[in-house]
C-alpha cells in the first residue's frame, strides 16, 4: 500500500514524523481520512485524537487544536498541544477532568465557562487517546 509522510509539529517542536499509508482525524468540518493522493486541502482541527495506521498497527495522538495542510506528499498537522497515546500521564490527566468538572459545576454563569469546558475537551481526548496505548 502506498504511504504518505506525516509530520505533527506544535510551539514546542516535533511530535511525529513517519511515513504512513492512512490519517483519520476530526476536522472543524466533520471526519477526515487521508491516504496518499489524497486532494490538497487545509482544514482546522477539532480536540480530538489522530490516528496514524501503518504497517499493520495504529498510532495514536491527542491533538488540541489546530489545523492539518494535506499536499501531495506530505500531511503536515500543526497542533497547539499534541501527545502520543504512549507519553500521556493518564493519571494528570483524569485530575484535570476532575478539576474541568468541578470548575463547571462551581460556575454556572461565569465567563470562565468556556474555558472550563475547553479543559474538560482536552482532557477527556488526552483519556481517551491513552487508552490506546
Amino acid at each position: 500500500m502506498k504511504t504518505i509522510k506525516v509530520s505533527v509539529v506544535t510551539p514546542d517542536g516535533p511530535v511525529y514524523d513517519a511515513d504512513v499509508e492512512m490519517v483519520s482525524t476530526k476536522a472543524k468540518s466533520g471526519e477526515l481520512g487521508i491516504m496518499a493522493g489524497h486532494v490538497p486541502m487545509v482544514a482546522p482541527l477539532d480536540i480530538a485524537a489522530v490516528r496514524l495506521k501503518h504497517s499493520g498497527h495504529t498510532d495514536y495522538i491527542a491533538v488540541s487544536g489546530g489545523f492539518l495542510e494535506v499536499r501531495p506528499d506530505v500531511v503536515t498537522i500543526l497542533a497547539l498541544s499534541a501527545e502520543k497515546a504512549e507519553s500521556i500521564d493518564l493519571g494528570r490527566a483524569q485530575t484535570a477532568k476532575a478539576r474541568a468538572e468541578k470548575w463547571l459545576e462551581d460556575q454556572q454563569n461565569s465567563t470562565d465557562t468556556k474555558r472550563a469546558q475547553l479543559a474538560l475537551r482536552r482532557a477527556i481526548n488526552r483519556i481517551n487517546t491513552a487508552e490506546h496505548k
